[in-house]
């Protein structure tokens, strides 16, 4: 199902006349120049008209040779800077197009759109330079760039090296820049001359690991002291452990700027010019001084065209980081394949839907003794099974209960252990630590999403229910848990069942207006944990929304319920009695025992981007893509979400039945 917004009503549009078959058989290209404002036509154009080239392909000239014929303007289309995984050549749609109205920003014969805006734009404005330095950030802590499919288990080179990049034959920057064979070697001479006895890398081009096309150097180009890299590292890698480095016009250049380089430039690329490289031949009419942060604000935020193949609309820059956040994880995570154990049969197809995009999962009843690849288990199965990744569901993960079989929106995986047990480290762990203190657009992204979730009344599960009015007072909200949960069993001390955890929060507030709220899994029959609530509590809520009670409520006592990380999300107060993931960093009061090693004192902010962005996996029901959490926090507000099957429906009302065999499904 795609969401087809398009161009708003009233919006100027133009006819884009194309001689170029690829701008008619790329359903990316002219769904983007479609939502831009341009309507793909075929014959002649008028004068109000434009016409349509692709960059410096083979097939330009003929646009080129009509628009003068017929005096129309010309609208030259390329890949933007952050384009997909891979190299489109392999058929994946693009992220972006850049649409110039003057010239190509490889090209320096005649000045481009992007050139015109770094020589004239004030580029002075605080939000978006604040906005150009926090995507910078984003690009290097995520290792993004043009084509991001790169393994970042794969070690680059010990630093110390000068970094030469080739690009790949007859490319059209390549050739806009004079460049060829002898252009490249001398870039590999002087390089080697500049920096004698020091080590030489060649950065091969993505398109040529990739078997595409050739590059500009070979193995014959290999000495003692030069040697040419194939192995798909991240550039960010690559460019913190260099010296020096070298290009000709490659975007690489452009990136190592960004990660602090003043790279010797041989040829004419859109970001030479501007007092950020060393420059072999300077363009004359290139003679503003820019800052990082400026050179960034026009080429990424300013100049190109981007798009949200979720919401099936034009968009920011910071939106596309999410989506290749995603999709860049995913690929990561799953592109060697995954081998799985401990998954019951009704949760395979939703496992191979997010885990199994570029190579089929691999299903066992046990994990197997010799492969190649990962292996995941469920997390509950996990006992006696060394060196793999726990799955169990996300903190978003449906709208009803995964006890009903409902598929879940997210995942979370673990290569360490597993958020609900405190008895060992744990991803989850990990990253709130890191996340000790944001940046400013971690902050931001943070406050929008959480603003989302409160507005919309999300919670884990978003099965809804009555509302009610709670009675005057001090008002304690005390969640139920299902008491053989693994959570209790591995993070509980003292106190360790839904009466037990009742009886301590009266104890602690005899006056208070105690409210208990039973566990939807044990009010739905399905799992353990039913008590006679009535003696200690003046209300038990029965059948209510959890996130209306969180916005009536003082404070929350728990043992380890998600319910307490959701009343953090909403101010409230939290005591713990047992170790939930969200305890024992400084945003709750804890009575139970909290392992000694969480001794970061994170942010609130910080502990949500952590748990909701970092550490889950979430894929969009609409696209059936990985997706950022942004898009499932819109499905789950707006019904564009899985429900069960009719057998899962079937299956769900037998383990009701028989519910003390829940083992079984579960």
């Amino acid at each position: 199902m795609v969401l087809d917004r398009g161009t708003p009503a009233g919006a100027e549009r133009t006819r884009l006349f194309v001689y170029n078959g690829g701008f008619l058989t790329n359903k990316r290209i002219r769904r983007i120049l479609s939502l831009a404002g341009y309507d793909i036509r075929l014959g002649l154009p008028q004068q109000s008209d434009a016409v349509g080239v692709w960059g410096n392909s083979p097939t330009a000239y003929r646009g080129m040779h009509i628009a003068k014929k017929h005096n129309t303007s010309i609208l030259r289309v390329e890949d933007a800077f952050l384009r997909s995984l891979h190299p489109g050549r392999g058929g994946e749609a693009q992220l972006g197009l850049l649409l110039d109205q003057t010239g190509l920003h490889f090209d320096p014969e005649t000045p481009s759109d992007l050139e015109t805006l770094l020589s004239s734009h004030p580029l002075d404005d605080t939000a978006l330079l604040n906005r150009a330095r926090g995507a910078i950030e984003r690009l290097k802590e995520l290792h993004l760039s043009k084509y991001s499919a790169f393994d970042l288990d794969v070690q680059p080179p010990e630093p110390g090296y000068v970094l030469v990049i080739d690009q790949t034959q007859g490319d059209a920057a390549v050739t806009a820049s004079g460049g060829d064979h002898a252009r490249f070697r001398e870039m590999l001479v002087i390089a080697q001359e500049e920096n004698p006895g020091m080590r030489v890398l060649i950065k091969a081009h993505p398109e040529t690991l990739a078997g595409h096309r050739e590059g500009y150097f070979s193995d014959q180009d290999q000495s003692d002291r030069v040697s040419v890299l194939r192995k798909p590292i991240s550039p960010w890698s690559l460019l913190d452990g260099a010296v020096g480095v070298y290009t000709l016009s490659s975007q690489m250049g452009f990136e190592a700027i960004l990660a602090g380089h003043k790279p010797r430039v041989f040829g004419h690329p859109f970001y030479s010019g501007w007092g950020l490289t060393q420059d072999e031949n300077p363009i004359p009419r290139r003679q503003r001084n820019l800052t990082r942060a400026q050179l960034f604000a026009a080429a990424m935020l300013l100049y190109p065209t981007w798009y949200d193949p979720y919401r099936d609309q034009l968009c920011e820059l910071e939106i596309v980081l999410d989506t290749l956040e995603a999709q860049t994880r995913a690929w990561r995570q799953d592109h060697l394949g995954w081998t799985a154990s401990g998954m019951r049969l009704w949760k395979r197809r939703h496992l191979q839907q997010m885990f199994g995009r570029h190579q089929k999962v691999r299903f066992f009843s046990a994990a197997p003794t010799v492969s190649k690849r990962p292996h995941m288990v469920w997390a509950s199965q996990a006992r006696g099974i060394e060196d793999a990744t726990r799955v169990e569901d996300g903190f978003l993960r449906s709208r009803g209960l995964g006890a009903e079989l409902v598929p879940p929106v997210s995942l979370v995986t673990d290569d360490l252990g597993i958020y609900y047990d405190p008895t060992q480290p744990s991803r989850l762990e990990e990253l709130i630590a890191k996340r000790e203190a944001l940046r400013p657009d971690q902050e931001q992204r943070v406050e929008r999403m959480v603003g989302q979730l409160l507005s919309k009344g999300l919670s884990k599960y978003n099965t809804g229910g009555i509302s009610l009015s709670l009675p005057e007072g001090h008002r304690v909200l005390v969640p139920g848990q299902v008491e053989d949960d693994a959570s209790i069993l591995l993070g509980t001390g003292e106190v360790r069942t839904n009466m037990g955890l009742l009886s301590a929060a009266r104890d602690a507030h005899p006056d208070a207006v105690l409210i208990y709220k039973p566990h939807p899994d044990v009010e739905a029959g399905l799992r353990e944990g039913k008590i006679d609530a009535h003696k200690l509590a003046d209300v038990v809520a029965e059948n209510t929304d959890p996130t209306a009670l969180l916005a009536q409520v003082d404070e929350l006592w728990t043992m380890t319920s998600l319910t307490g990380f959701e009343a953090l999300l909403r101010g409230v107060k939290v005591t713990t009695l047992g170790a939930p993931f969200y305890a024992g960093w400084g945003l709750t009061t804890d009575l139970g025992t909290v392992p000694a090693r969480r001794g970061a004192r994170s942010s609130l902010m910080g502990l949500i981007h952590a748990t909701l962005i970092d550490y889950p996996r979430y894929m969009d029901p609409v696209t059936g893509q990985p997706c950022p959490v942004e898009i499932v926090v819109e499905r789950l507000s707006s019904g564009y979400i899985a429900h069960p099957s009719p057998l899962n429906r079937i299956l769900s009302k037998l383990q009701g039945i028989f519910a003390t065999y829940a083992h079984l499904w579960r």
